[in-house]
């Protein structure tokens, strides 16, 4: 029979994934895409302190923790996709020991079948490496004190959600894709249109090599002990381990035990020490594998306010955790004073990245890297696959963080996916009226570059694509052929000239982050029109929407009085 804990994992992870394939635009209003991400308390910890605010949004994370007196590490073992994810490579990765070692090679061991002779004990685990749990813990605390938030660092659900949606999900489009064209002819034979033509997006994303080298180095981990991950490592787990120290419902031992030693050698947490009586309480997960494995049905898990005698624990030492807490300090100040950081300060001597732009709707710099978890979900939504993580183009503190690439694919007008699925508000959920106020920068042309203003040759492609009508063909005295002009009132950074332009290889047209508006409250619209600025959407048939009395669809593409049509000459980016 399927044991409780495995039907339930089986349940949460699939109900991860499928959140996650409905992460895209136009993401399901009613599908709570982040909610697997609200439940990380450290997600929780981390960006609240970070930020010096409380969000909503992150409050399910509270009842995981109350729930957690109770019942313990309830979540490691059943609802964690990173600890389900784990279980499953762990069988992966796990080599058989050698014949000299306590098995042969295909020989199956206690550990993995029940009916096995029954082996003594082994002895009590080292305590040490757990403590680096805990350790990781208080860096990431101390620093997110200081207003530096390190949660993607180590934070569970943000790395699996990344792992899935930058790393798997890619591939997998990529090979699902491959195997349509494979299948067209049959499709096209049995009249199957929708598969015959049928096509996957296929997003490509930077850092992938990152990706896979550290997640097969925590796969790998496996080797040495089952869950190494969640023993040693998380941070999350180290939250929960030390609001769990005491649950209400525990693993209870009863006199008719043998001291056999098999639940000692089953737990994949090695939360039973020498004396398999007794538990290290804060590192069960209640997966109930010790109740299964039980010859005599000696254990239970149940309601008992008994310790029956004190148990081994693995909590750091005050010095190793002032040193922990000291070490996220020191990161934080590093980051105030690295050249790098990012300040919101209109002040000489700041530098701002020229490629670093923003999602619409983000918030000020400063809040925007205390809130974003680097979970890549805003980046699974993106339908033109615009957004990537960066590197340390914006410092380490902002190492993954999602900036805009235009030459990758344009934002679209009518797209509001990101702010949608943000879990922490990094991004904010604006409505579609306020995303198109939602400045992310302004367009510069090139002109050393421009097929036009360098080569005097005909091209209008910027100016055709312009959803905003920002860039206007005009005749110069130095050029037979009209030039673009970019009305920076008018721009919102929104790429699809950087896109589509066709010089090769760096577009002579790119977005920069020059008069982004990025606001933590407050209406865009207001604030945009304060400043001046005149965005709207432009088509052919949406002339009413045109505020401002400003130029009318017709007027904005209508041809030039000077222009002189050549119909033998077709501008660059069109084909005959």
């Amino acid at each position: 029979m399927i044991p409780f804990q495995r039907i339930v994992q089986t349940l949460s992870l699939a109900a991860f994934l499928i959140l996650l394939g409905l992460a895209f635009f136009p993401v399901p209003d009613w599908a709570p895409v982040d909610a697997f991400l609200r439940l990380d308390p450290l997600v929780l910890a981390g960006t609240v302190l970070a930020d010096r605010a409380w969000i909503a949004a992150l409050a399910p994370a509270v009842l995981i923790l109350a729930l957690t007196v109770v019942l313990g590490r309830f979540f490691c073992g059943y609802l964690c996709p990173m600890g389900t994810t784990l279980d499953l490579t762990d069988r992966l990765a796990r080599i058989p020991r050698s014949a000299g070692k306590g098995r042969s090679s295909g020989e199956l061991s206690a550990q993995d079948d029940p009916s096995a002779p029954i082996l003594p004990p082994p002895s009590q685990p080292s305590s040490g490496l757990r403590r680096v749990k805990y350790l990781i813990l208080f860096f990431i605390l101390a620093a997110a004190v200081l207003g530096v938030s390190t949660v993607f660092l180590a934070s569970p659900l943000s790395l699996i959600t990344r792992f899935y949606t930058l790393l798997v999900h890619p591939a997998a489009s990529l090979l699902g894709d491959a195997a349509l064209h494979v299948l067209r002819p049959l499709a096209l034979h049995l009249d199957w249109t929708w598969a015959a033509y049928a096509e996957l997006h296929q997003p490509r994303f930077t850092t992938q090599w990152f990706l896979l080298l550290f997640f097969l180095a925590v796969f790998s981990l496996a080797r040495w002990s089952p869950r190494f991950w969640c023993r040693y490592l998380c941070p999350s787990g180290a939250l929960l381990a030390l609001v769990g120290r005491r649950p209400l419902i525990r693993r209870t031992v009863s006199e008719t035990c043998t001291d056999c030693g098999a639940c000692q050698r089953r737990c994949p947490m090695a939360a039973i020490p020498a004396n398999p009586s007794r538990t290290i309480h804060e590192e069960c997960i209640a997966c109930q594998e010790c109740v299964r494995i039980c010859p005599v049905q000696a254990v239970t898990f149940q309601p008992s306010r008994e310790f029956g005698g004190k148990t081994p624990s693995f909590s750091p030492q005050r010095r190793e955790a002032l040193l922990a807490g000291l070490a996220g300090a020191g990161t934080a100040t590093l980051t105030y004073t690295g050249l790098l950081e990012v300040r919101d300060e209109m002040l000489p001597g700041d530098i701002t990245p020229e490629t670093l732009l923003r999602p619409p709707g983000s918030l000020p710099e400063r809040y925007f890297l205390a809130r974003c978890i680097r979970c890549g979900l805003c980046m699974r939504a993106c339908p033109t696959n615009t957004l990537q993580p960066i590197w340390f183009q914006a410092g380490a503190v902002a190492l993954f963080s999602p900036r805009l690439t235009p030459r990758r694919g344009p934002c679209e007008p009518e797209c509001t996916a990101c702010g949608r699925v943000c879990p922490t508000g990094a991004i904010r959920d604006l409505p579609l009226t306020e995303k198109t106020w939602a400045k992310v920068g302004t367009a510069t042309i090139l002109r050393h570059k421009c097929l036009a203003w360098e080569w005097n040759k005909k091209c209008l492609v910027c100016d055709e694509v312009c959803p905003y009508d920002a860039i206007d063909l005009r005749r110069v005295a130095t050029h037979s052929q009209p030039v673009p002009f970019v009305d920076g009132r008018k721009c919102s950074g929104c790429g699809f000239c950087e896109y589509h332009c066709p010089v090769r290889a760096a577009s002579a047209i790119i977005v920069e982050p020059m008069e982004a508006l990025r606001l933590g409250a407050g209406s865009y619209k207001v604030h945009g029109q304060d400043m001046g600025l005149m965005l709207h959407v432009v088509s052919p048939d949406q002339a009413e929407y045109a505020p401002f009395d400003l130029e009318t669809p017709d007027t904005a593409f209508a041809p030039l009085p000077d222009a002189v049509p050549d119909k033998d000459a077709l501008p660059p980016g069109f084909t005959p």
